[in-house]
């Protein structure tokens, strides 16, 4: 199937799209043909094409600062990596932290998600805590001002879940109902309408019975208690999975999935984990990142090659990640910076393992770099490294497993597009 399809409109809308997101022969970043632009040519637009272009320019190195390792308690979250919307919640803006800071006084967190450049913490009171770019309302705090300290998302209540996409956020609330706020030029807030930004939650269109969401880059998925899912927003990839390259605006089943037990969103791709320990991918396809031993993109899932015995998973911008009961890791998808962690910078279109990891109990993947927490409460990171978002004490692409500096008694990690977290 071919790996693209959209309405004049959305052709019209990408035609720009082929500028932004790729690794040139010398490992230097220029413009790439799948980034989503925006639809329009006003100052916001061009805001946000701004903000994407630069999540990958090079920052100067005069933005690192040293660290020493911090105190983690029960119920804080830390975090470490690019910082140039204040991402990090340490109070500070562009200083890249290349290893773990605290987040500014955040108690209870019972989870922690992250976005392109914003941040998201759940509390043990079903409230729900953001910080960070705002400039779409990602924050959900009701201005468009971004904030370096957390600031709670408005209105939210008996949140039991919480999911962060590229400019946008979700909530799961106890009821089996979705709330959504931030980007909405996609669709992927999934409220039924045409505007633009919401800078507080809105209900997702029709939604009930949701166990879990996930964020992609400019989609939402949902699974529903009957291992079915459901997905919103930019579909010109097929990353909604129903047949069709047609956005949508409110929640559509992805097709031919039964029995799904856990979902993830990439970039432009999404992943189904199913009771039977296999995973089904659909989407974008360019660098193998849906694992079927091909590099042709599909709008319904196809079987990631070979997995079995999987219990998580995790999608990053152009590479995917599948954790074993056997507490090993897989990766498969585009390794320029070394996101696969199998020693080398070849991409796969196939699964590959994780070099030298073991006792893995959580998988998270950013932008180019992926996490892993172990067993013992420490956590692992590989990839790219140049602000810091490996936690290593470094500024060095990894190809394999490294160690995040001073991390202890980590109960969950979040990758962002080059930040990352860990809750205790």
């Amino acid at each position: 199937m071919p790996n693209r399809r959209g309405t004049a409109a959305e052709e019209a809308m990408m035609a720009t799209a082929d500028q932004d997101w790729r690794v040139n022969t010398t490992g230097d970043y220029e413009m790439h043909p799948s980034l989503p632009h925006s639809l329009l040519s006003d100052p916001l637009s061009r805001r946000v094409s701004t903000t994407i272009r630069c999540l990958l320019m090079l920052m100067a190195f005069s933005c690192l600062s040293a660290q020493v390792a911090v105190a983690q308690s029960p119920g804080t979250a830390q975090a470490w990596g690019r910082n140039t919307s204040g991402q990090l919640g340490d109070g500070t803006e562009d200083i890249a932290r290349t290893t773990p800071v605290s987040v500014s006084g955040l108690t209870n967190v019972t989870a922690i998600a992250a976005g392109s450049d914003h941040s998201l913490a759940l509390l043990s009171d079903g409230t729900v805590m953001a910080w960070g770019a705002n400039f779409l309302g990602q924050l959900g705090d009701g201005t468009f001002t971004g904030r370096l300290t957390p600031v709670a998302v408005s209105g939210l209540t008996n949140v039991i879940a919480i999911a962060g996409g590229g400019f946008h956020s979700l909530a799961l609330l106890s009821d089996g109902t979705v709330m959504a706020w931030g980007d909405n030029r996609f669709s992927q807030l999934g409220d039924g309408t045409s505007v633009l930004r919401r800078n507080t939650p809105v209900a997702v269109s029709g939604l009930t019975n949701v166990t879990a969401i996930a964020g992609g880059g400019f989609h939402s998925l949902a699974l529903l208690s009957d291992g079915t899912a459901m997905a919103w927003g930019y579909n010109a990839d097929g990353s909604l999975g129903d047949g069709t390259f047609t956005s949508r605006s409110t929640p559509v089943a992805v097709s031919k999935l039964m029995n799904v037990t856990a979902i993830a969103g990439g970039f432009q791709h999404s992943l189904a984990l199913l009771s039977d320990g296999t995973v089904m991918a659909w989407g974008s396809n360019l660098y193998g990142q849906l694992g079927d031993g091909t590099f042709t993109g599909t709008n319904t899932p196809v079987a990631v090659s070979g997995l079995m015995n999987v219990t998580a998973i995790a999608g990053g911008f152009q590479h995917s990640l599948a954790l074993l009961s056997d507490g090993t890791v897989m990766a498969w998808g585009r390794n320029a910076s070394g996101q696969l962690g199998d020693g080398t910078l070849t991409g796969r279109n196939t699964p590959v393992a994780v070099s030298g990891l073991t006792d893995v109990t959580a998988i998270a993947a950013g932008q180019s770099h992926s996490l892993a927490s172990l067993s013992d409460g420490t956590a692992m990171a590989w990839g790219y490294n140049f602000h810091g978002q490996l936690g290593d004490g470094t500024t060095i692409d990894k190809t394999t497993p490294v160690g995040v500096s001073g991390l202890t008694n980590v109960a969950a990690i979040a990758a962002g597009s080059d930040h990352s977290l860990a809750s205790f």
